[in-house]
């Protein structure tokens, strides 16, 4: 096996310009195809919602949601840095919610949190205790209803801020951050004024790394987005295999002797 990835190593690849791989994973199964491949960084995200749950967006996905399914993804991986995602709800009433929630993650298997925002007080009482943080600007997915949908953010003028919010996420200790849906020439810039890896998705080229949603890479998700590349068609694949199991059962061809004890 390789040398497990730390968030020392993922600070290190930007220095080294080395480009971080990132995908999401929120089980045993998933979390180990992705470490066999190779990936920097796993991500139980709260994308789990959209893609596993059956909601329409992030925001009901709950603290408890989030802890099964970084257990079951840490049975999974061994090597990649394991992320969770704290859940709308899970640290911007309070300080103090904020560290309890990734106190909990971490107990889960996490070995760091990602939160949403512009919350510095968070991130530091965070690292504080001993627990790294991503951060994640740009389209926040929790915030879907103040944004009135998925929406690129930081078009023109409005991108100053997202520069300016990113220095006070890196000041506060993130280690990394997300960059989500906002224009490739802004990501850019902010990676330009951080040292620390920005990891885009819908952000152009230019960032230090990537991250996409597993069951995206794998053509497993329902319909296509313009960030994201299906690198295999999985769904074909799985729908053509029971196909045939559900012909094999039905004329009885299956089980045959070999199958049987």
């Amino acid at each position: 096996m390789s040398e497990r990835v730390t968030v020392p190593h993922i600070r290190a690849m930007r220095e080294k310009g080395r480009r971080v791989v990132c995908v999401t994973a929120y089980d045993a199964l998933f979390g180990a195809l992705a470490d066999a491949a190779g990936v920097d960084l796993v991500l139980v995200g709260d994308s789990v919602g959209n893609v596993l749950l059956g909601y329409p967006t992030t925001v009901p996905v709950t603290l408890e949601d989030m802890l099964h399914h970084t257990r079951a993804t840490r049975a999974g991986v061994k090597r990649a840095l394991l992320v969770s995602d704290l859940p709308f709800g899970s640290f911007q009433v309070s300080v103090s919610d904020a560290v309890g929630s990734a106190v909990a993650l971490m107990k889960a298997g996490a070995e760091a949190v990602k939160l949403e925002g512009d919350y510095t007080e968070q991130i530091e009482a965070c690292v504080r205790a001993g627990i790294p943080v991503m951060g994640h600007l740009g389209m926040t997915p929790q915030s879907v209803n103040l944004f009135g949908g998925h929406r690129v953010q930081g078009k023109g003028s409005k991108g100053e801020s997202i520069i300016d919010t990113a220095k006070r996420l890196e000041d506060a200790g993130a280690f990394s951050m997300v960059l989500e849906l906002i224009p490739a020439e802004l990501a850019e810039r902010i990676t330009e004024a951080v040292s620390i890896p920005t990891i885009g998705i819908g952000a152009g080229a230019g960032c230090s790394g990537q991250i996409q949603v597993l069951y995206d890479v794998l053509g497993l998700s329902a319909g296509s987005f313009r960030h994201a590349r299906a690198f295999v068609h999985g769904s074909d694949c799985l729908l053509d295999g029971l196909r045939s199991y559900t012909e094999v059962v039905r004329d009885g061809s299956f089980p045959t002797s070999e199958n049987s004890f």
